[in-house]
């Protein structure tokens, strides 16, 4: 496989995500999902709805979430409408995509489980942009495109079903505990099943700002342990992660060593390999700065 483009800029500001998205040359067909990650109150470092108008509008895009699967102010659709409300994405389209139930997504080649329970709403959309804030994740070591794709998109149940590594009716305590290695791949396994569903119609924008050890779904969430890096965009899930945990290694910034720790300790890049050899992506990529 031929190295990804994975195109990038330090200026984060709304328009440098129209800029990056005419550098990658594509169109996205169709009603377009913008799959974000809508923040559990209390979280501080959340992309804010205002910073994504501009590649929004330009895309025509419905903002798109799932529900969660542990007990917040987004496990209901109710409670999820009221906190995007609260959060600021009522100025946008917004689809709980498993408001109304799930569909499964069959993975022929998955190396942990065989089929992945997404939102139902899924299905009304031809095309999609994953909008995701780089930072790191207390399950997953680090949180980017890939997360975006397989937990992101799944339902409720189907967030359970993945930590689970595909155990029918799995509890949220049976989340926890599971071998790290097989929920990571189980994972890579789920991201490939909306990868294959969209057919390549798939565009990544990964930001890399509020540089937390945590992710936007801990409602008490650790301030950014370092500076902001950029944004990148790529047709490739594999690169643009690869590509991000790169910048923050890169960085001369010392407090990437507490980010990098909680990837590391997680083995948070081992998704990253996965993701890979099922043919998705590659890590290999050419990274070009258009500033």
């Amino acid at each position: 496989m031929e190295k990804a483009k994975v195109y990038f800029t330090k200026k984060i500001e709304p328009a440098s995500l129209v800029r990056l998205y005419d550098k990658l040359n594509v169109s996205l067909p169709g009603k377009v999902a913008v799959k974000v990650h809508s923040g559990e109150e209390g979280n501080q470092n959340y992309l804010e709805p205002s910073f994504m108008k501009d590649i929004i509008e330009r895309l025509s895009g419905v903002v798109v979430e799932c529900n969660t699967a542990y007990e917040g102010m987004r496990d209901t659709s109710l409670k999820h409408k009221a906190l995007l409300t609260k959060h600021g994405f009522d100025m946008y389209d917004v689809d709980i995509m498993d408001e109304h139930g799930e569909m499964i997504l069959d993975i022929n080649n998955g190396k942990q489980i065989k089929k992945n329970y997404v939102g139902s709403h899924l299905a009304n959309y031809d095309s999609m942009l994953v909008l995701s804030h780089f930072k790191g994740h207390p399950m997953g070591g680090y949180g980017g495109a890939l997360k975006q794709l397989s937990i992101g998109c799944a339902s409720s149940k189907g967030k359970r079903y993945i930590h689970c590594i595909g155990k029918e009716n799995g509890s949220y305590e049976d989340m926890f505990g599971v071998d790290q290695l097989k929920f990571l791949q189980a994972m890579a396994d789920a991201a490939s099943s909306v990868v294959d569903f969209f057919k390549g119609n798939i565009v990544y924008i990964n930001v890399l700002k509020n540089l937390s050890v945590d992710c936007d779904c801990c409602a008490v969430a650790k301030d950014p342990c370092m500076k902001d890096i950029g944004i990148v965009i790529s047709t490739d899930p594999v690169a643009i992660d690869k590509a991000c945990i790169d910048l923050v290694k890169k960085s001369d910034d010392p407090g990437k060593e507490q980010l990098l720790e909680r990837i590391a300790s997680l083995n948070g890049e081992e998704i990253i390999n996965d993701a890979a050899l099922l043919g998705i992506g590659t890590s290999e990529y050419e990274l070009i700065d258009i500033d």
